[in-house]
């Protein structure tokens, strides 16, 4: 990732996707490109528009660590279930 070595999470804010909680595997300066671990996977991530996105940089405990290791599409949505549970 040119703006950071971490991956984050994200949330959709425009498209048919709103709403739609995703993991950042990459950017740059204009795209981020976003995997859920179903429709989109690692191996064929979703390129969309940083201005389309929200960056949730405050993550519950231990879910940063999580991220890091994400090598499988099973770690990716086993993320974002964490993460949706954790705002109910």
């Amino acid at each position: 990732m040119s703006e950071s070595t971490n991956m984050l999470l994200a949330v959709s804010r425009a498209g048919h996707d709103r709403d739609t909680v995703y993991v950042v595997v990459d950017s740059d300066p204009e795209y981020v490109w976003l995997v859920d671990g179903r429709r989109r996977l690692l191996a064929n991530p979703k390129k969309k528009k940083r201005k389309h996105v929200q960056i949730i940089r405050h993550l519950p405990d231990g879910l940063a660590e999580q991220i890091q290791a994400v090598t499988l599409d099973a770690h990716v949505r086993k993320i974002i279930s964490a993460y949706a549970g954790n705002r109910k």
